[in-house]
């Protein structure tokens, strides 16, 4: 194992150190990692639940750090570990994997989909005890990075149960608005969520902003972060999942695409990921 950098600490609070060890051959590219060990960590044996969260370098923005040990603090979450994946082409390597956009962005989606299955998890499985239970591992991102969660949660429910995305780049789509774009087939992950086998057993929390963006392509007065989200909710209820169960979502007035606002809602969503085993989320 490769560590560089200082271990962060705060008396009685998170660890955290970046970790640089983990070579990608399907990235072609080494993969920074920021890892953050709860308190509990070095005097137990056991596994821990686990937070994949893509654009981890934004850790400091998002004030995960204060965060965690806040909660942590409060006995609001469970004792978890982060793994923050620092992003690399995030144009290209955060999508859906099955379909590049019409411009050809997002290409890579089904790579970096590679590297988290066959190389991610079983380097962090080998080197941080965290755990193999899909019910408590959670895979989370923003904007693009939020579609990539997604799209992993959805296809991957034997690796994945929990998804949270922020401010999801939803709007993905497989033609040009100029060029016969529809909203009712030319989403790319609308059409998956309808088209692909739903995964069992899953949950998913979703956040927008009214700030988000002030693009409004149906002039109906909804912007289009907030109308796309929704949109992709509804797709998601229709194959079974049932609003305020296994779908939460957090509409923040005034929220902007920025970590700053990301990291005002992320105890709630730390709180609905990890909840402590009495309360934890799940299908009924």
């Amino acid at each position: 194992m490769s560590i560089v950098g200082e271990i962060a600490s705060l008396a009685d609070g998170v660890t955290s150190h970046v970790d640089t060890g983990l070579v990608s051959v399907y990235l072609n590219r080494s993969v920074r990692l920021e890892i953050v060990l709860p308190k509990e960590y070095a005097d137990s044996a056991e596994s821990f639940p686990v937070l994949y969260l893509n654009d981890g370098q934004d850790l400091e923005r998002l004030r995960m750090i204060a965060v965690l040990n806040t909660l942590s603090h409060q006995k609001a979450i469970q004792p978890f570990i982060l793994v923050a994946i620092h992003c690399g082409d995030r144009i290209q390597e955060y999508g859906v994997a099955a379909q590049a956009d019409y411009l050809q962005r997002g290409a890579k989606a089904g790579a970096y989909a590679d590297f988290v299955v066959h190389e991610l998890l079983p380097y962090a499985r080998k080197l941080y005890r965290v755990s193999k239970d899909p019910n408590e591992s959670v895979f989370a991102g923003f904007s693009l990075g939020g579609l990539s969660a997604f799209d992993l949660v959805w296809h991957r429910p034997e690796l994945f149960r929990k998804a949270g995305v922020f401010s999801g780049s939803f709007w993905w789509r497989q033609r040009g608005l100029n060029d016969g774009y529809s909203d009712d087939t030319d989403r790319i992950m609308h059409a998956q969520v309808r088209q692909t086998k739903p995964p069992v057993g899953s949950v998913f929390w979703f956040q927008t902003g009214t700030l988000d963006e002030i693009d409004d392509r149906d002039q109906d007065g909804i912007i289009d972060s907030i109308a796309d989200t929704l949109d992709l909710i509804a797709e998601v209820e229709r194959r079974g999942f049932r609003w305020g169960r296994e779908v939460q979502y957090v509409e923040v007035k005034d929220g902007r695409h920025d970590p700053e606002t990301w990291g005002q809602v992320m105890p709630q969503f730390l709180t609905w990921a990890f909840a402590p085993k009495s309360r934890s989320v799940g299908p009924a």
